[in-house]
């Protein structure tokens, strides 16, 4: 792979090749891609989407929004930190072709502000509960209707591949989604390959896939601008990552380790002493122990070890990236950055007590408990309207069930994929307390 094409300005629809150096310097087509997300719908939905407890009601917690908020502002930084020194390296980017610094920052923050954006209601837990419908439950009915990979999408669904269908998917009217470079939606994919095969590999990109059979050939179509490195055997295709991919992977890494921690102890699910004990052994090299005893509440000594601990992360993950870089154009790098940095264990501590204490605390699991109910529920409900629609058996509840659905959600005459991935979609759109009062209605709950 190569820095020129990686750095593609191409967009869906577009008949002619962009130029970095014939860009308005006042507004750069790599900075566009952040204002349409920011303002996209799908984005504002994040505002109420989990990030750590469903359904808080305090006011500190992260939401989802505001979680991909901070991940965009550590993956702008960890972007132009990079980009620097790359145009350092390869002194034509930006002789030949106009790059500067502050686009790699661009890519990277536009990437890392839309990395949860196909996420379910519920967290994670809302992908296993849409998974488990069509696994396990009354979707199971549909496998025979489906290719293997079609059935696989579903029974796995998956928030990534839902994220780049938000992104690139056309409309009456809009073609090509949000109509993003090509460099950012590389740089979104995280798990560039197919649902099938499954790869019982420790390669990061094996993890999960990013994309769904229903946007197969728009991915393939940026893989190839881009120069992606891809592997075929037969219909199954796969690709390298985007480089800058591993960027938003550790701005990601980097605030849900350090900043799910502290919403922990401000929660009280974790003694602020931990903080210390954890913090400590990153931020061993940067502290001032005398500022930091001065500070006289919680909240304030937590914000400056947060502080400390995001900076030498990215120190961290830059200088990772930078060691490795030919390894990563080549696509031999197999794990994500912070996985290699020299703090590793400290990470893991600080992962592992979170995980007891938070993840797994009965405030989290016991919403996450309803939550599956609620999912399991309305996906029941919209699927046997749609399918009965589809048949020519729908009922007037079937009817009235399918006027809840958007507008431009267009059920006629589709293939069973096309209906029940639609379905999935629209369930993984909607908001916690959406889907909780979507709930309530169709349960007969009036008000």
């Amino acid at each position: 792979m190569n820095w020129e094409a990686l750095l593609s300005l191409k967009r869906f629809g577009d008949t002619h090749k962009r130029l970095r150096i014939e860009q308005d310097e006042t507004r750069l087509g790599f900075e566009v891609d952040y204002d349409r997300i920011i303002f996209s719908q799908a984005f504002r939905s994040l505002q109420d989407k989990t990030q750590v407890i469903p359904l808080s009601k305090t006011d500190f917690v992260h939401t989802r929004l505001t979680h991909s908020l901070e991940v965009s502002v550590v993956g702008r930084s960890l972007g132009r930190i990079v980009g620097k020194q790359l145009l350092e390296r390869h002194p034509q980017l930006k002789k030949t072709h106009g790059y500067q610094f502050n686009d790699f920052g661009a890519i990277v923050a536009a990437a890392a502000l839309s990395h949860d954006i196909g996420n379910p209601p519920f967290g994670h837990s809302g992908e296993k509960a849409i998974g488990e419908y069509f696994k396990s439950g009354n979707g199971k009915q549909f496998k025979n209707r489906l290719t293997d990979k079609e059935y696989q999408d579903l029974i796995d669904f998956e928030g990534n591949a839902n994220g780049f269908k938000i992104l690139t998917e056309s409309r009456q009217g809009i073609e090509g989604g949000l109509r993003l470079s090509y460099a950012t939606l590389g740089a979104f994919t995280k798990y560039p390959k197919e649902s099938l095969p499954i790869k019982p590999t420790k390669h990061i990109v094996d993890k999960k896939f990013g994309f769904f059979q229903s946007e197969k050939e728009a991915f393939v179509d940026v893989a190839n601008e881009l120069g992606l490195n891809q592997t075929r055997k037969g219909k199954d295709i796969s690709f390298s990552r985007h480089p800058l991919t591993f960027l938003v992977e550790a701005a990601d890494d980097i605030c849900y380790t350090i900043i799910d921690f502290e919403d922990g102890i401000n929660l009280g699910l974790v003694d602020e002493s931990y903080a210390l004990e954890y913090l400590i052994n990153l931020v061993r090299d940067t502290i001032n122990i005398k500022k930091y005893n001065a500070l006289k509440f919680k909240e304030d000594r937590l914000s400056y070890l947060r502080a400390l601990s995001i900076s030498t992360l990215i120190n961290e993950a830059v200088r990772v990236f930078l060691d490795n870089e030919n390894a990563i154009l080549n696509g031999d790098f197999d794990v994500a950055l912070i996985d290699k940095c020299r703090f590793e264990p400290q990470i893991n501590d600080i992962i592992k007590l979170s995980v007891e204490n938070i993840y797994q605390s009965n405030e989290v699991i016991e919403k996450e408990v309803a939550g599956y109910k609620m999912l399991n529920s309305l996906l029941d409900v919209f699927v046997n309207a749609i399918v009965n629609n589809s048949e020519g058996k729908a009922h007037n509840y079937d009817k009235l069930i399918l006027k809840l659905l958007p507008a431009s959600l267009n059920v006629e005459g589709n293939s069973p994929y096309k209906n029940l991935l639609d379905v999935c979609c629209y369930i993984a759109s909607l908001t916690d307390g959406r889907a909780l009062q979507l709930y309530k209605q169709i349960n007969g709950e009036i008000g």
